[in-house]
């Protein structure tokens, strides 16, 4: 079992900027492509970044495209995600994932966090 652990979420006004992390497995961190993603209530799951094992290569969704920043330290097994100009539109529960193997934009991802909720005030 991959343990995940989301921290950083919490209560931020429009406009402001936040930093999401997430723990990963001690010495197989570097293995894993990471992800995130998130739900808003009543919405479907969003896929918004991926990064691959290296950091070489990483994905973003449209909607967050130039605002959000995926990064990972392979070093302190850890996988980040620094939000800018956050709006309201972005509150939800923010979940990492972490797989082996196959296309980081494949939002096919294995193992989860439970989630980081995050609230943007208008």
């Amino acid at each position: 079992q991959v343990q995940l652990r989301e921290s950083g979420g919490g209560l931020v006004q429009a406009g402001g900027s936040l930093r999401l992390s997430c723990a990963g497995p001690g010495r197989t961190f570097s293995s894993y492509a990471m992800a995130w993603f998130r739900q808003a209530p009543e919405k479907e799951r969003e896929f918004l970044a991926a990064i691959s094992w290296s950091g070489g290569r990483t994905y973003y969704a449209d909607s967050v495209k130039g605002r959000f920043t995926i990064s990972r330290d392979n070093v302190e097994n850890k996988a980040d995600l620094q939000m800018n100009s956050l709006k309201s539109e972005d509150t939800a529960v923010y979940y990492c994932a972490a797989k082996i193997g196959g296309p980081i934009s494949d939002p096919l991802y294995d193992h989860w966090g439970q989630g980081t909720q995050v609230t943007v005030s208008a």
